[in-house]
């Protein structure tokens, strides 16, 4: 990887470039066949333990056929602390990563990435996860795990004025 070329902005501590992707509202994930790129942004869940992404989906897709042949992916979570008027300058931190997806099978694991994806999008979780994640509803969701192998971030806490 090539270092990263404003180092005062670039983040090392790889629990604060985690906690970005577990804050972030959505992650982008670029992906490509044939040599051709294809990009999505999904809603997600983050399994620090685990060191996983999990993101549900549609069983039949583009994103689908392409990661079956190619399931490398390069993602980025954003959270946006907005433009700097009268600085022109935009505050924001990011959290890229490479990983590689796998899509679950078993009912247990799709349930177990379900909740985790509930809990952090939905303000009352446990209504929905009593609700709507019966077997039927889990059989039918596709769920895709992105195993994570590299880190890196970056941020901009306050307004940097290039001379």
């Amino acid at each position: 990887m090539k270092d990263i070329r404003r180092k005062e902005k670039e983040i090392t501590d790889t629990n604060e470039i985690k906690d970005i992707i577990l804050t972030a509202k959505h992650v982008t994930i670029a992906m490509c066949y044939d040599n051709k790129p294809y990009l999505v942004t999904i809603s997600h869940g983050f399994d620090m333990e685990e060191n996983c992404i999990y993101f549900h989906c549609a069983p039949k897709g583009r994103k689908i056929d392409i990661l079956k042949k190619n399931n490398e992916v390069w993602g980025q979570a954003m959270i946006d602390f907005g433009y700097q008027e009268g600085a022109c300058d935009h505050l924001y931190t990011t959290a890229q990563f490479r990983g590689e997806v796998s899509f679950l099978t078993n009912l247990d694991e799709k349930r177990a990435a379900l909740i985790n994806m509930v809990e952090k999008l939905d303000p009352n979780p446990d209504d929905i996860v009593q609700k709507q994640l019966n077997e039927r509803s889990i059989e039918r969701v596709t769920i895709g795990r992105i195993d994570i192998s590299y880190y890196s971030g970056k941020k901009s806490k306050e307004i940097i004025i290039q001379q």
